[in-house]
């Protein structure tokens, strides 16, 4: 039997506290003033080591990536610090074996599009070149947290894309079938599945847009659209990468035989044997600076969320036909998607009728929505080619890339952009997945018409 003090508490269970309390103060002051001595760099994340911190009250945290001035030159710098750009860099450090890279970015890491979208995820896009390369970032969607040791809260509660008209349905069914033959799964569901896999949905046939089925990819999903870009920036920055906020890039400097050369940045002139150009709806500003013209339109797309409230909502839907798409987050959000302003704009905000027609039109679809309050909204830049499909390429400027035009479709597809960005950047060639998605293709005639798969924005 144990002894007993005072306080009722045994005497070797208080030795027990001390010697942990002992620890974790010694692991505490290790982790306050860095492990550079120590020779380690990253944290891992682990159950271990949140009960190691929470023992050391949480002072050992290190930031999450480096702070660091702008070097003199780099072997590469890449304009953009979202998903893509960061994304990008982590790939050419980790499987071609480059560090010497900067990632610069104007403002903070994902205050552009990264973090102003409704994080869907899926690969059911109609045309081969498009499923093989949204498949291809589905796959690494699935390994995504145990590849950066970062929780990106990835969560594949499935895509369920509705239909209100024969032709909805006709595009549908399409789809399945496309998909189905490039090994992707999709499923069609009559009104009644609908409703079974779905149970906020009204399935009568005598409200406004009625529900005729809809397509199904169980393996669609959504993540923390943040925690993708923190994820990816810890892990390049472990490796080297040189990550620079708050630095816009003015100018691309170019060689007189033609190749680049750096950028110009309100920090200052960086040189650089390659420049890659991962800025969404800026993407046609900045390579204009180099004297590349890209067939690209700006628009601005908005989206808004509820109040919180308990799990009743639990996939994800999508509605060409009214323009609206919604999904519960983790928080208890309903996460509402709009459509595009007609108008051209690189504002990150829109017209009122625009949210307005999408919650009108969510009410009927699902009423028990009907009482709840949106608490904000905000607007994306989304830049639309006219074939509504990206380009991932390198351009007739020796040592210039970009990597731009993905619309609505960008989130979804960040890991697998990063990792073929990364390729086409390291080889000078394009990865087989990528070789159609080229600026030629607009000249050439050689289009992939895409606008049916996202006609939320389009």
């Amino acid at each position: 039997m144990f002894s007993r003090t005072g306080f009722g508490v045994s005497v070797p269970y208080m030795k027990i506290v001390c010697f942990i309390h002992a620890a974790a103060q010694i692991v505490s002051h290790r982790l306050r003033y860095g492990y550079a001595a120590c020779g380690m760099n990253m944290q891992k994340f682990s159950a271990f080591s949140l009960v190691r911190q929470a023992l050391g009250a949480n002072q050992g945290w290190k930031p999450q990536w480096r702070s660091v001035k702008p070097k003199a030159a780099y072997d590469i710098i890449i304009v953009g610090g979202g998903g893509h750009g960061l994304g990008a860099a982590y790939y050419l450090a980790k499987q071609h074996g480059l560090r010497n890279i900067a990632v610069v970015e104007r403002g903070w890491l994902a205050g552009g599009n990264t973090a102003r979208n409704t994080t869907i995820i899926r690969s059911n896009y109609l045309f081969d070149e498009s499923s093989s390369y949204y498949e291809h970032s589905l796959k690494l969607w699935e390994g995504l947290s145990q590849e950066l040791n970062y929780n990106v809260m990835f969560s594949q509660r499935g895509c369920l894309m509705i239909a209100h008209t024969v032709h909805d349905v006709q595009v549908f069914k399409r789809h399945v079938h496309a998909n189905r033959l490039n090994g992707i799964d999709n499923e069609w569901l009559t009104p009644q599945e609908v409703k079974e896999f779905c149970p906020p949905l009204n399935i009568s046939p005598n409200i406004r847009y009625p529900i005729m089925g809809g397509s199904l990819q169980r393996r669609a999903g959504t993540a923390r659209h943040d925690a993708v870009a923190w994820g990816f920036a810890r892990a390049a920055s472990d490796m080297g990468v040189d990550i620079i906020e708050n630095c816009e890039v003015i100018g691309i400097n170019r060689a007189p035989t033609g190749e680049v050369t750096g950028v110009e940045t309100t920090l200052g002139t960086i040189k650089a044997k390659k420049v890659a150009v991962s800025a969404a709806g800026h993407s046609s500003v900045v390579l204009g600076m180099a004297g590349i013209r890209l067939p690209l339109q700006s628009n601005p797309l908005q989206a808004l969320v509820s109040e919180p409230v308990k799990p009743a909502f639990p996939t994800i839907v999508m509605s060409n036909t009214i323009h609206a798409y919604i999904s519960q987050s983790d928080k208890g959000e309903m996460v509402i998607g709009a459509g595009t302003d007609s108008y051209v704009s690189y504002t990150q905000r829109g017209g009122l009728h625009i949210p307005a027609h999408t919650l009108e039109a969510i009410n009927e679809l699902c009423p028990m929505f009907r009482r709840l309050r949106m608490m904000r909204s905000w607007g994306g830049i989304t830049d639309n080619t006219p074939d509504r499909s990206p380009i991932t390429a390198k351009t007739s400027v020796p040592g210039l890339y970009v990597n731009c035009g993905w619309g609505t479709g960008g989130f979804k597809a960040t890991p697998g952009a990063a990792n073929l960005f990364a390729w086409t950047i390291a080889k000078n060639e394009p990865h087989p997945i990528n070789a159609p998605f080229t600026i030629e293709r607009f000249r050439e005639g050689a289009l992939i018409d895409e606008a049916a798969a996202a006609a939320v924005a389009h």
